[in-house]
């Protein structure tokens, strides 16, 4: 019996199989989400509370102190850290790493209910607590929008035009902006002019405070209908506030507020939050996506739309990506493709020269299948492209041919050894299969930990493990049923001789079973060598492995890096912007940079998931830099050094790479607790003064900073 006897039907089985593992992968590829990281909920939350006027003391001790302790009545709570400053308090809330998107959306809803609850009790002046618990919304795509010689109103208007449209487009989740200034109307009154009118400053208060609110003034019935009363004494331009009649009641002469004060419009003399471009005022504005969705495809979208409202963007107002996380993406899944084609044409080339030309494309083309039969699964379990599960496939592509190598080698002997077709394929499938199942679950546990881990390093990483699981498994199934399938029509049986009979050879013959077999008998030969030999390989393994750098998660390949600026504590915010605007004529001036986003007072919008925004400090900047390409950034990131190091810069400034993981702020950290607040400077100074003489070390600062000047 042959092989081309069996059934039509076990045949149709698997050229359906083959097509659906074909023509469903490539469907499936096409459908998948793209994101450049897993989708991860970062279990943290900010809780500010505004107190003008207090000092940093007063803060802690009766706001900050209070809401810590309602907060950490939940059960669900793993730490909390808090600073507190002049006026404000800005409490960081964690919870434990074990909690999911689902289960944190009642957390925040729990917690919010705690603080509500305690707001009554706090000291009068206390604002209410602002809670914000999407701290970890990541913005993909940013864009700077900057306008040589356009104002801020003419600034900010196109970008509440284009905010109010990117909403629209299909698969934005959220659309915001960075870097607006506080608008306020100035009111400058002539105290003279008051004095001699007899009018008192109050009384100017009490009538600006009762304007432009909003009233129900009620409704009359006139025949069938109910028609409402609406005043009309708002103001509808700061102008008309001149207007406002403030004389007293009774008096005989009509004063109003412009005959003793100026009125004007202006932003706050002190902003929180200052952006800048290549050296230009700018705001920005992040978009996010929503869950599960091709990011490739949502970026092609926003850039069509933007295209569409071409005509309406004013002459001069320039559109910039700072980050654009759909080209980075699929840059990452044309790179995993260019991976796929490599690594089938190294198995193929391989095969080819050990196994013959049949061999190798028999076993490319199974890899193949496998890895496009993932992509069904991955679609089933709505795992998307994104860094670590491409990363599983990379990882997956040199274990999947193992089990088809094994069959196809399996068929081939015994086929020499004058087996049929079908005997050949039988006798390797029934000797192979478990023991090649048992090979595949152990590769599958050695990942268990991490897809089975129920902490974050489980919820970031999990589909590395899921990806492997389908696939490995999937290579078994396709080792064991397409294998010899495909062998059937690729390979020939063993020809009969003159008399009738099947040749029988030897399967081991040739020039590579020959050399292997001989250098085995010369290890067996010289045993004692052979060992000492194998021991010398061991130790300069592990001497070669300490040499090895260690991380965790590499730098990221996007020409990216931060510079952080930090002045003495105390220092104005526009004292910060002046410090960065040398640091950013210092980088133009270099032909490596070309793109220098600032921010001032705050770090920008969470842009990628590993990137961490620095809280609300007016004594702190940042600058994004980007430069041509990868192998420039350590270049640039050592002359910023230099510059830092000859030139007087009146900040310590901390440059960092772009990493694909999560990162700290310092590889270094020691805490010190207690209720002294002198005898932790202390420690503190001891600290630091003991790391300053490690040579190595630089970036050395604390937390709690220096203290401030007040009058």
């Amino acid at each position: 019996m042959s092989f081309a006897q069996l059934s039509i039907e076990k045949k149709v089985i698997s050229w359906m199989f083959t097509l659906l593992l074909l023509i469903g992968g490539g469907v499936s590829y096409f459908d998948l989400g793209q994101l450049e990281d897993p989708e991860f909920t970062l279990k943290k939350a900010m809780v500010i509370t505004m107190y003008p006027g207090a000092s940093p003391q007063q803060v802690e001790e009766e706001v900050t102190f209070p809401i810590e302790n309602a907060i950490q009545q939940l059960p669900y709570v793993d730490y909390v850290t808090s600073i507190s400053s002049n006026g404000k308090s800005q409490i960081t809330v964690e919870m434990k790493s074990n909690y999911r998107k689902q289960e944190l959306r009642q957390i925040w809803d729990e917690m919010r209910r705690k603080i509500n609850d305690l707001n009554p009790s706090l000291p009068s002046g206390v604002y209410a607590s602002k809670i914000i618990d999407d701290f970890a919304d990541v913005y993909g795509v940013m864009y700077s929008v900057t306008g040589d010689g356009y104002s801020y109103d003419e600034l900010k208007d196109y970008v509440d035009y284009l905010k109010r449209e990117l909403v629209l487009v299909k698969g934005v989740s959220k659309v915001i902006i960075a870097g607006e200034q506080q608008a306020q109307v100035m009111v400058e009154i002539s105290t003279q002019k008051l004095a001699q009118l007899g009018i008192a400053p109050s009384h100017i208060f009490q009538l600006l405070q009762s304007q432009n609110t909003v009233s129900n003034a009620g409704k009359i019935r006139v025949g069938s209908e109910s028609i409402r009363l609406h005043p009309t004494g708002e103001f509808k331009d700061v102008k008309e506030l001149e207007t406002l009649l403030i004389s007293k009641s009774g008096a005989s002469e009509l004063i109003y507020l412009g005959d003793v004060a100026k009125v004007y419009r202006e932003y706050a003399e002190v902003p929180n939050n200052i952006i800048r471009y290549n050296q230009q005022q700018a705001l920005l504005i992040g978009v996010s996506f929503m869950s599960g969705v091709n990011v490739v495809d949502i970026g092609n979208d926003i850039d069509a739309h933007l295209a569409s409202l071409e005509y309406q963007r004013p002459h001069g107002i320039k559109i910039n990506a700072v980050y654009n996380q759909p080209n980075e993406v699929e840059k990452s899944v044309n790179g995993f493709i260019v991976s796929l084609v490599e690594a089938i044409a190294i198995v193929i080339i391989v095969l080819l020269l050990f196994m013959g030309v049949k061999s190798g494309l028999l076993i490319g083309g199974i890899l193949l299948l496998t890895v496009l039969g993932t992509f069904i699964f991955m679609k089933l379990f709505a795992i998307d492209l994104q860094r670590i599960s491409l990363g599983a496939l990379i990882i997956a592509l040199g274990m999947l041919v193992d089990n088809a190598i094994v069959v196809t080698e399996g068929i081939l002997i015994n086929l020499k050894r004058g087996q049929t077709k079908l005997r050949a394929s039988i006798n390797i499938v029934e000797q192979t299969k478990w023991p090649l199942l048992g090979a595949t679950v152990i590769a599958i546990t050695a990942f268990a930990p991490i897809g089975l881990s129920s902490d974050a390093s489980g919820e970031f990483a999990g589909s590395l493990f899921w990806v492997l699981l389908i696939s490995l498994l999937l290579s078994w199934i396709t080792a064991i049923t397409l294998t010899p399938f495909f062998a059937n029509l690729m390979f020939k049986e063993t020809q009969l001789n003159a008399d009738g009979e099947q040749q029988y050879d030897d399967p081991y013959q040739g020039f590579i079973f020959t050399s292997y077999k001989a250098s085995l008998n010369l290890a067996m030969r010289f045993r004692k060598s052979t060992l000492v030999l194998m021991l010398v390989l061991l130790c300069s393994a592990v001497v070669g492995f300490g040499a090895v750098k260690q991380s965790f998660f590499p730098a990221s390949n996007t020409p990216m890096f931060y510079v952080d600026y930090w002045q003495e504590q105390g220092a104005d915010i526009r004292s910060t912007l002046e410090g960065i605007k040398k640091l950013e004529a210092f980088l133009q001036q270099n032909p490596l940079v070309t793109e220098i986003t600032s921010t001032v007072g705050q770090g920008a919008p969470r842009f990628m998931l590993t990137y961490a925004p620095e809280k609300s400090y007016p004594a702190y900047g940042q600058l994004i830099i980007r430069v041509t390409d990868r192998e420039a950034v350590a270049t640039v990131m050592q002359k910023v050094r230099d510059f830092a190091q000859h030139n007087p810069v009146a900040a310590q400034l901390k440059v960092k790479p772009m990493e694909i993981g999560p990162s700290t702020d310092a590889k270094i950290e020691a805490r010190f607790s207690g209720p002294d607040p002198v005898v932790l400077r202390k420690l503190s100074a001891q600290a630091k003064h003991i790391i300053a003489q490690d040579t190595g070390s630089h970036n050395i600062r604390d937390d709690w900073r220096a203290r401030t000047k007040m009058i």
